[in-house]
């Protein structure tokens, strides 16, 4: 009954743009020297994050831009017949920002300076981020179907993947929340867990790793917000995208957007397939096919200048096998997974006063994630049906007084959890004889969160503060409640255009939900007289951040950060015997220590670009004190009480770039490189045993003597042409070559489902892109 409810309130209501964190609006009026509307072309721009929109006012002169990150934008307006104007505007809170532009009639010669150096760093921002922007979207290399957002995520210093896109942000496991138009997402997002929303429906993303807002919470690890593409020109307008490339991939995205008046009427679609849909765990890429659709629409409506209306709806599915190991592609294994999700969002905007706005926001959402195995499953077959139904809502008010921004809020988020499991023995020799060979399990239990939070932007000249608290509530197999401080600094040197920055941030981080009724039910003592069942415990962290941010000229920008993580009930994953089902625990306490840094060429002549390094040490401690652990595992999660050992995130040096060159107007060429120096692995057997499962190529990746996997290197190369462009359309094809050295890089060992995930080999791929 109650998904039943859920879809209907889905159908009744509509995904949108709910208020994101860290974002305003910019409401532009443009007028001639008489005082009356003029219709003109605008562009907006930061070159710091890369945003550039161009939007044409209407004919009283007004257009108004929404999701625009905190910072400083220039806006460049040059109309026929009058002086051209250039201008910097800032936007630093939800509160929309009113500018009105005068222009002059144009001399007979005009002469204009665009100080674009002025948007390069931001003074005023107390926290690190990293920005993406939209043409670093559109000229991304080519992606595998179902990562395409994870492979951006994955080019920013301090992110790292494990197996099947699997992203980690300074070594946190499964801590990573996605925001997409304001609404969060804080289930697992990667291909073999959620679908994604395809990258050619962004605009921009802002990703943190510390200075975390307080409105965030309950997964802390990082947070990426994405925003979606939106026009404020009246007319229709749209996009179409059609790739393909290696592993018989293939892939297509449409969007449209029509505004008439004071309404806006959107949708978009995507489909794709491939024959690596995850990552094989051997070089043969056995059963390894993988399909995914997506399916959005949303509605706006300003009834007036105070008050907005958006509602939206959004489908995703994704359908794959799970990639076989050697003895299981002999016994003629076959596994495969399913998930659909359907979510519907509302929200609504009153601008009280010219200091102070308000947003009610509200989700509801259906997931489900289905595992299934042929009768030649070894040595186990596994069969799984889980979903989850979510409710979530969020009122914030904000409220601007003299030199600083305040924001204050409360959400709750109640998710009903379903669980069905059952699982056969095939093959008894693999487990200890006591083990049943049958066994079967289903749950159901509410997950119900609050939280409320208050914060203080503070500008005092060359100095801004942050200040943040937030209250959150949990309650599912424990009841906890957590007040969490969080406090950012910085000091603009004008002189040296440099920002220094210090940041504290206490976290309250809910664990993992996959499976966590599972493994806490009594039921599993049917499995081994030997078990340990424990409360998957929160994590409590302190994190702590300092760094400087410095631009040269107008041309290159260079961010440094240290960072230290001090966290209790480290958050972790592990398997039920051999079946990829997996299950949350955590360790005693974690320490995570690093550097981070990337220089950006935003652009010297025809040249443009970024190299970045990371360099990080993890540790976990024993004991564990969550999740569930059968047999000798049980009794070695018993005895191990001290020591501590690399965290499997624990990659100490990774380092990325990518350059491009304008060879002429319409075409540019770019190349690259990530290298890894490859992360920790612990394999209970002999190397022989490692021959039989993976094969030599595989086992010649591994050092078994350090317990690491050998350094990984993947050379990238694209060129990018505009085939056609005018006002009002572009066509571009780019070609990409990516993993050029052909290196079999190796990702996980003992990792996630059989236990292994390997890079793709040297691929192609095409994108032809084009936009009205």
């Amino acid at each position: 009954m109650q998904k039943f409810f859920a879809v209907v309130f889905l159908l009744l209501c509509s995904t949108c743009a709910l208020a994101q964190v860290d974002s305003g609006e910019l409401r532009v009026r443009v007028l001639d020297p008489s005082g009356a509307g003029v219709k003109v072309t605008a562009q907006l721009t930061n070159k710091g994050s890369g945003y550039s929109n161009t939007v044409t006012t209407d004919p009283s002169g007004a257009v108004g831009i929404q999701r625009l990150a905190y910072g400083r934008y220039l806006i460049n307006i040059d109309g026929q017949g009058f002086d051209p104007v250039s201008q910097v505007v800032e936007v630093r809170s939800a509160i929309p920002v009113d500018l009105t532009i005068k222009l002059k009639v144009a001399p007979v010669t005009t002469e204009v300076t665009v100080n674009n150096a002025a948007t390069l760093i931001d003074p005023d921002r107390p926290n690190s981020v990293m920005q993406i922007g939209e043409q670093q979207i559109d000229q991304r290399l080519g992606s595998l179907p179902g990562r395409s957002v994870q492979d951006l995520v994955n080019t920013q210093p301090g992110w790292l993947y494990e197996g099947n896109a699997v992203l980690h942000p300074r070594g946190s496991e499964y801590q990573t929340q996605f925001v997409i138009d304001g609404v969060p997402l804080t289930d697992n997002r990667s291909p073999a867990f959620g679908p994604e929303i395809e990258a050619d429906s962004a605009e921009s993303m802002n990703i943190y790793t510390a200075g975390i807002p307080a409105e965030y919470g309950r997964k802390m690890g990082g947070v990426v917000e994405l925003n979606t593409k939106q026009q404020a020109d009246q007319g229709l307008h749209g996009q179409a995208v059609l790739s393909g490339g290696s592993y018989d991939s293939a892939s297509g995205y449409a969007q449209a957007q029509y505004v008439w008046g004071k309404n806006s009427f959107g949708g978009s679609a995507d489909g794709s397939r491939t024959g690596h849909y995850l990552n094989p765990v051997v070089p043969e890429n056995y059963t390894n096919n993988g399909t995914t659709g997506d399916f959005s629409t949303q509605y706006e409506r300003n009834f007036t200048d105070n008050d907005r209306l958006i509602l939206g709806v959004r489908h995703e599915l994704a359908r794959y096998e799970i990639p076989n190991e050697l003895i299981q592609q002999q016994a003629g294994q076959l596994q495969n997974s399913d998930n659909f999700e359907t979510m519907g969002t509302v929200s609504y905007q009153h601008v009280f006063s010219a200091d102070m706005v308000g947003n009610l926001s509200g989700m509801v959402r259906n997931n489900a994630n289905n595992f299934y195995s042929n009768t030649d499953s070894t040595p186990i077959i596994v069969s799984q049906h889980n979903y989850f139904n979510e409710g979530y809502f969020k009122g914030t008010i904000s409220i601007h007084h003299r030199n600083q921004e305040w924001k204050a809020g409360v959400e709750s988020d109640n998710t009903f959890l379903n669980e069905d499991y059952s699982h056969i023995i095939t093959n008894p020799d693999d487990f200890d004889p006591s083990t049943p060979q049958t066994f079967s399990f289903t749950g159901n239990r509410p997950d119900l969160e609050q939280a409320a939070f208050v914060e203080d932007l503070i500008r005092l000249g060359n100095w801004t503060l942050s200040a943040g608290l937030r209250w959150d509530h949990y309650q599912l197999l424990l009841n906890q409640n957590h007040f969490s401080p969080r406090v950012a600094i910085s000091r603009y040197f004008q002189s040296a255009n440099l920002v220094a920055h210090i940041s504290y941030d206490n976290v309250f981080q809910t664990p993992s939900f996959e499976n966590i009724l599972l493994s806490s039910s009594p039921d599993v003592a049917a499995l081994n007289d030997n078990f340990l069942r424990l409360p998957v415990e929160p994590s409590k962290a302190n994190y702590y951040e300092g760094g400087i941010t410095k631009g040269f000229s107008d041309k290159l920008r260079l961010d440094v950060n240290v960072y230290r993580r001090d966290e209790r009930q480290f958050a972790d994953d592990d398997q039920l015997f051999s079946t990829g089902v997996s299950f949350p625990i955590a360790f005693d306490k974690a320490i995570i220590y690093g550097a981070e840094g990337k220089l950006d060429l935003v652009h010297w002549n025809n040249l443009s670009g970024y190299v970045s390094y990371s360099y990080m040490v993890g540790n976990a401690w024993f004991p564990v004190t969550g999740g569930l652990f059968l047999g000798d595992d049980a009794g070695d999660a018993e005895s191990q009480l001290t020591g501590h050992f690399p965290v499997s995130q624990d990659q100490r040096s990774t380092l990325r770039t990518r350059f491009q060159y304008q060879i002429i107007p319409r075409i540019w060429a770019a190349a690259g490189a990530d290298y890894g120096t490859g992360l920790p692995f612990e394999f209970q057997g002999t190397e022989e045993d490692a021959l039989a499962q993976y094969g030599p190529q595989v086992v010649d990746r591994l050092n078994f003597d350090r317990g690491r996997i050998k350094p990984m290197l993947s050379v990238n190369a694209s060129l990018g042409a505009d085939l056609y462009t005018n006002d009002k359309m572009t066509v571009h094809l780019q070609a990409d070559g990516e993993n050029l050295n052909n290196r079999l890089n190796v990702i996980d060992f003992a990792g996630l489902f059989s236990g292994n995930a390997i890079g793709p080999a040297r691929s192609y791929f095409l994108r032809l892109s084009t936009s009205f």
